[in-house]
């Protein structure tokens, strides 16, 4: 939060600093006006019964807190600087089995343990700059961003370019971005404990081993390469049709290298003898899957303007990738306007998709099988979301904190259901404050 706080505040300087420069010149209308701060906060809660940390059965019980500060401010009439800092905390009883042999309750992938993999925070930051042409046709962009948690780092960096023409009426944009990531490899508990010492270790003889005795994980390696890179390409274009509808194209080019499954997701596999501790089935190797991926996403956008009081907006997107899996997602939002302030939007869509080549439940793998995972993730599933938002806004920004006037509010409900038994609910409040 400190680093926050100096962020904003060395953002406010060069604000007010160009700001004085631009007194000492011809005025020209600037891209962004005054400096913006967007503040957003969530708070998500799941629960399920398919952990992939247990190999595909246990508790999916997840609650995380999230919160991010934007800062949007003018360098000169042509260029902007955003700036994005954010955290974000969770609990997790399904990754608190990562190790479900340290609490003093027999272990069991339906509670959670008290390991230290039970929560985790994650921090991001991110830095974008734009420079707009005098004609405001032309718009080029790069971004700088990073994100570490526990045991994950990424670092990322891209750039971009929107042209405007026919009167700006339409719009061709197109994007790069790469991605650098890096795991610090945890393992699931038994695995690991293996790998060390065998059966004669202090873990196994601290704990007694039910059903098969002679419990043998013999496929089971720590990774040697730990780096996931990502590529991607993004291309939109969007075209005011008529006066009141407006569409857009898109399509998304991604590939994927390294290490791309998660090292702490188990395996059963239906070829071998099942062994416990407690009620903890062992796990018999953990998540494999190839090191590369290539993803193809294309979808579509159309809003219709019906009246004063009512905007509609529908989005289509198809998705495609090497791994097996497709998918359909559709959606509806229908903003209605309530007095000249306040705007309801309920809101709908669905997801379905098809299963990994690499998906099977548990213990239905094979210890032959090149590549496996039980994470439900990559099953075949539908999904329904409703959400509902309430915004209000006051372009005239006559409530102030300090000096900076409030735009807008919005408060976001979303519930979101899956038909493998994911539920989920999210609730987003997000706050716009203009100098």
């Amino acid at each position: 939060m400190k680093n926050i706080i100096i962020i904003v505040l060395v953002f406010f300087l060069v604000e007010n600093i160009s700001a004085q420069e631009s007194q000492n010149s011809t005025y020209k209308k600037k891209v962004l006006e005054s400096t913006e701060v967007d503040v957003l906060m969530s708070l998500y809660g799941q629960d399920g019964i398919h952990s992939a940390v247990s190999g595909g059965e246990g508790t999916e019980e997840l609650t995380d807190f999230a919160s991010s500060i934007t800062v949007s401010t003018p360098i000169n009439s042509n260029d902007v600087l955003t700036i994005e800092a954010g955290i974000s905390a969770y609990t997790s009883a399904s990754s608190s089995n990562i190790d479900p042999f340290n609490s003093d309750k027999p272990a069991s992938p339906w509670y959670e343990s008290s390991g230290a993999s039970s929560s985790d925070v994650l921090v991001h930051a991110s830095a974008d700059y734009s420079h707009s042409s005098e004609d405001r046709n032309s718009i080029f962009s790069g971004n700088i961003n990073f994100s570490v948690e526990y045991d994950y780092f990424s670092i990322g960096f891209g750039g971009g370019y929107t042209r405007l023409f026919n009167e700006k009426n339409t719009e061709i944009s197109v994007k790069a971005q790469v991605y650098l990531d890096q795991w610090k490899s945890i393992y699931p508990k038994e695995l690991n404990e293996f790998y060390k010492d065998g059966l004669d270790g202090e873990f196994f003889n601290e704990h007694t081993i039910t059903g098969n005795l002679d419990y043998n994980p013999n496929a089971f390696s720590p990774n040697i390469d730990e780096n996931r890179n990502s590529f991607a390409f993004s291309a939109s274009f969007s075209q005011i049709l008529t006066k009141s509808i407006q569409g857009s194209l898109f399509f998304d080019v991604v590939i994927q290298d390294g290490l791309l499954s998660t090292p702490y997701q188990r395996v059963y596999f239906a070829d071998r003898e099942d062994s416990f501790i407690d009620d903890y089935q062992l796990a018999d190797d953990n998540e494999n899957l190839p090191t590369s991926r290539f993803k193809i996403p294309i979808g579509m956008r159309l809003n219709f303007y019906l009246n004063e009081m009512f905007v509609l907006r529908t989005y289509y997107r198809y998705y495609y990738d090497d791994w097996g899996v497709t998918a359909h997602t559709a959606s509806f939002e229908l903003p209605v306007k309530i007095g000249s302030k306040f705007t309801i939007a309920p809101l709908y869509r669905f997801y379905t998709q098809t299963a990994s080549d690499y998906f099977a439940p548990k213990e239905k793998h094979l210890s032959t099988d090149k590549f496996y995972t039980s994470d439900y993730d990559l099953s075949d599933f539908d999904a329904n979301q409703y959400g509902l938002s309430l915004k209000y806004t006051d372009i005239f920004t006559k409530a102030k904190i300090w000096k900076f006037g409030l735009k807008n509010i919005e408060l976001r409900y979303n519930h979101y259901q899956r038909s493998n038994d994911l539920d989920a609910n999210i609730i987003t409040l997000g706050v716009k404050f203009v100098d």
